[in-house]
């Protein structure tokens, strides 16, 4: 697959005023943008209570290779590059490190333990703004599916946690029998399940018989589905006016470059806790011409930027719906728009 990498610093657009949420918040409400697409990573779903994994702190920071039930060989190659855990290069030989570190994420996920958090819902209210064009989310989690977009509108490019397959085969498994599976058969390298084994056994296919049953995830050094490369090829470049790059390091390809596939005028967005994808075209600070850097908190930045198109409303809506940490930061802001309206 060929990807074009335009080097060049783009264009303005004409109604972009200013290089922030307030000039952006404009521009969206202009009527200029009529298409906006997110590339989501980990970062948009910590206020869910999901650890990040690569920031500090994150899962691949604090993995403890000792604890994984794994040779000694694959123990030196994940100490020395943490994500090699999900790798297809450890798991065709010893599927344990996978199924031990994911086994909380597993299992918290078949109890719900994790819901949307703001940023997940301002994606919805753009949905109902009929402006989402697409969603493209690094995310395995499935927070995605409960906002209620069209499912062809969301693309999980590492796929989900939400279904269970053979990797070697790829016959589909139960995921309730497999949930069951991996409670009864992986220990917990974390020590809160006090009724987990005390040593791994294998989970083997009911097709093939080999134990490469796992959740439907990509493996660094797997191809990622048609899907992606098909929906790519439809809304870039000429079809996007705005690109939100939420919560990711831009450091996984193929996913990283679409920033570069986007047309000159298209407005870039980073919202992240540090800059990212200088590499790749980005500009910050006097060099930007089109790329805007909101620094901080996912859910604070999508809500000065709500506050600033004025959905507070929209967001308002769904705050049963949203992660503790999200709601209880929406109806701050909107006990604060309250106080303001009744000061007027």
């Amino acid at each position: 697959m060929f990807y074009r990498f335009n080097r060049s610093t783009g264009e303005t657009p004409e109604k972009l005023k200013s290089l922030d949420p307030k000039g952006l918040a404009s521009y969206i409400k202009s009527g200029t943008v009529r298409n906006v697409a997110f590339l989501t990573g980990a970062g948009i779903s910590v206020a869910a209570g999901i650890p990040d994994f690569r920031s500090p702190g994150g899962m691949y920071d604090t993995l403890r290779p000792e604890l994984l039930t794994a040779t000694p060989k694959q123990k030196f190659l994940m100490s020395r590059d943490p994500t090699s855990v999900v790798s297809w290069e450890i798991f065709r030989e010893n599927q344990f490190p996978y199924m031990e570190l994911r086994r909380p994420f597993i299992l918290g996920t078949a109890d719900m333990k994790w819901k949307p958090t703001l940023g997940h819902f301002f994606i919805r209210v753009c949905e109902e703004k009929k402006l989402l064009r697409r969603l493209y989310t690094q995310n395995i989690d499935g927070l995605d599916y409960p906002l209620n977009i069209p499912n062809k509108k969301i693309i999980p490019l590492h796929g989900t946690m939400g279904k269970a397959s053979c990797e070697f085969c790829g016959a589909t498994y139960d995921i309730k029998q497999f949930r069951n599976m991996v409670k009864k058969n992986i220990k917990d390298i974390y020590g809160k399940d006090n009724f987990a084994p005390k040593e791994s056994k294998n989970i083997p296919c009911l097709k093939c018989g080999k134990p490469g049953v796992k959740p439907s995830t990509v493996l660094f050094g797997r191809s990622l589905s048609n899907e992606f490369f098909d929906c790519t090829e439809e809304d870039f470049p000429e079809d996007i006016d705005v690109l939100f790059v939420v919560g990711t390091s831009l450091q996984v390809g193929p996913a990283n470059m679409l920033v570069t596939k986007v047309k000159s005028d298209c407005v870039r967005v980073i919202v992240n806790r540090e800059p990212v994808g200088d590499d790749l075209g980005i500009e910050y600070g006097k060099d930007s011409k089109r790329d805007i850097f909101c620094k901080g908190n996912c859910d604070e930045i999508f809500l000065e930027l709500a506050i600033q198109l004025g959905w507070l409303a929209d967001l308002k809506a769904h705050v049963k719906s949203m992660a503790p940490k999200s709601a209880e930061l929406l109806r701050k802001a909107l006990a604060k728009s309250e106080v303001k309206l009744t000061n007027v």
